[in-house]
């Protein structure tokens, strides 16, 4: 099992988009890849979780991660993460 490792960038939006590395491993471990719109060799996977919290003032009960990643000969690398909450 490659390791997964946060790019710089997506390390920076841990907080702005409310996600968790955890998160992302388990997205990125447990959900169907494809390939993402944008970026060569670029894959994407999704997965909804349970959150019922307050974000940006509102109460959510679910959101979803979306990790953009790359898949390298050692490691799974996450350019950016997108994160939707309903």
């Amino acid at each position: 099992m490659k390791p997964i490792r946060l790019s710089r960038h997506a390390q920076g939006y841990l907080t702005k988009r409310g996600f968790t590395e955890a998160e992302v491993q388990q997205t990125i471990r447990g959900a169907p890849w494809h390939p993402a719109d944008w970026g060569e060799n670029r894959m994407e996977a999704s997965m909804e979780f349970h959150c019922a919290a307050i974000w940006n003032g509102r109460f959510y009960t679910a959101k979803k991660v979306r990790p953009i990643f790359v898949e390298l000969e050692l490691e799974i690398v996450v350019v950016t993460v997108y994160t939707y909450y309903y």
